[in-house]
């Protein structure tokens, strides 16, 4: 689970290119597809320091809307 939430979250893979590298189909949409209902959990969160590659400049910016990914 930690190297496919990796790849999604640090490295920016789709979905196809995580099947690509291995991962199960029904596993990486299950996966996807509860980081990006739970998204908008990350919005109401009090700010708090990161510490990531991703912490400094926009960070990690994910639509809101749902059903954006093919």
């Amino acid at each position: 689970l930690d190297p496919l939430l990796f790849q999604y979250i640090e490295c920016r893979k789709g979905p196809s290119e995580l099947i690509a590298m291995g991962f199960e189909e029904a596993l990486v949409k299950r996966v996807l597809r509860m980081v990006n209902i739970n998204e908008f959990k990350r919005e109401q969160a009090a700010p708090v320091i990161r510490v990531s590659s991703k912490a400094f400049g926009m960070g990690r910016r994910m639509p809101i809307v749902g059903k954006y990914l093919s």
